[in-house]
């Protein structure tokens, strides 16, 4: 039986990482070594900012709410504690556009909740 090589192989799969490091410093875009780490690296990192994202978010909104409620005479964790005993089903994100895009709304429903 013929001996098998994996040129073309090892060629394309090489070519596939280099393609992904394109843009990378120095050696990490050239070289097949430092550009596969480099992109195994920048996996990790991008699946870890997916999910920090979502928290990153969340603290957004939060924060845009106590600015909006301060005003009014509550802080956010009474504001928040409030609106669960009155049964108001609104998230953070929609409180948080709401209190942006149409302050005298968000009004209402803090006069709802006082």
């Amino acid at each position: 039986m013929a001996r098998v090589k994996g040129g073309m192989t090892t060629r394309r799969k090489h070519k596939k990482v280099l393609k992904l490091a394109k843009g990378y410093w120095m050696t990490r875009h050239k070289q097949i070594k430092k550009a596969k780490e480099a992109v195994l690296h920048a996996d990790q990192y991008s699946f870890t900012g997916r999910k920090d994202r979502k928290s990153d978010f969340r603290q957004l909104w939060i924060l845009r709410i106590n600015a909006a409620v301060r005003p009014l005479g509550l802080t956010y964790s009474t504001f928040i504690n409030r609106l669960k005993s009155k049964k108001i089903e609104l998230d953070r994100k929609m409180l948080s556009k709401i209190a942006i895009e149409y302050p005298k709304v968000f009004e209402k429903i803090v006069e709802q909740v006082k």
